[in-house]
């Protein structure tokens, strides 16, 4: 099983008001990024890592890579949108990668534990995602923010990353999307527009993405919670 690691890192971090784009803020030691990086390249599985960052960030995030020697990272330039960072990542994967894992460059807490779990259920189903059950009650509104229904969030998971899917399958999948000008807030939801149904792998509820500022204190909990151990 050869497998490659996509990571979409040209997010401007707007919802973190810094001036620093997310992917570069420092987590204590280094950019957040970088700890994703390093995770992501100590897996036995993961042949290579193709990283998609802002056009004006490639010689930081280059510079970046150097620094906290981090092996085979091939560096691509990110569209505008999130399905276009990873689309363009697609194009650059060796040809004998056979399996695709996508991860958020500012969700730093990838374990491989984790990882394999999502591998040994892809090659099974074609597509498997990491995802943890919703705690809050969840509530259905309709105009002027009244209430019409309380589902139950039994049935509810959140969607995290990793997410893992044959090579031919989420090239399909994308080449859909590109043709047909679909946005996908994640990558399952376009496998899942052509028809795949991805299997649901219980993630971790300190997989967290970092995209405000008390995402950010949380980290800084749990990076020094990991050192400890």
């Amino acid at each position: 099983m050869n497998v490659a690691a996509i990571v979409p890192s040209a997010g401007k971090g707007a919802r973190l008001k810094s001036r620093i784009q997310k992917p570069y803020i420092k987590l204590i030691d280094k950019p957040i990024l970088a700890h994703t990086l390093i995770m992501l390249s100590k897996n036995k599985r993961i042949k290579e890592i193709i990283l998609a960052v802002a056009k004006e960030k490639a010689a930081h995030a280059g510079k970046m890579i150097d620094r906290y020697g981090i092996k085979n990272v091939k560096l691509v330039i990110g569209g505008r949108e999130r399905r276009d960072s990873v689309y363009n990542a697609l194009k650059a994967v060796s040809h004998d990668i056979d399996y695709i894992l996508i991860h958020d460059g500012i969700r730093p807490f990838i374990t491989d534990e984790l990882i394999e779990a999502l591998l040994k259920a892809a090659s099974k189903c074609g597509a498997a995602i990491a995802g943890v059950p919703v705690k809050p009650t969840l509530k259905i509104i309709g105009k002027n923010s009244f209430i019409e229904h309380t589902p139950s969030r039994e049935i509810y998971w959140e969607a995290q990353t990793p997410q893992v899917f044959k090579r031919d399958l989420i090239e399909n999948a994308y080449k859909s999307a590109i043709e047909k000008n679909i946005q996908a807030t994640d990558d399952s939801m376009l496998a899942e527009r052509i028809g795949v149904k991805p299997k649901i792998v219980f993630g971790s509820y300190g997989n967290i993405k970092i995209t405000t500022k008390e995402d950010l204190e949380l980290a800084k909990i749990l990076i020094k919670k990991i050192a400890k151990r």
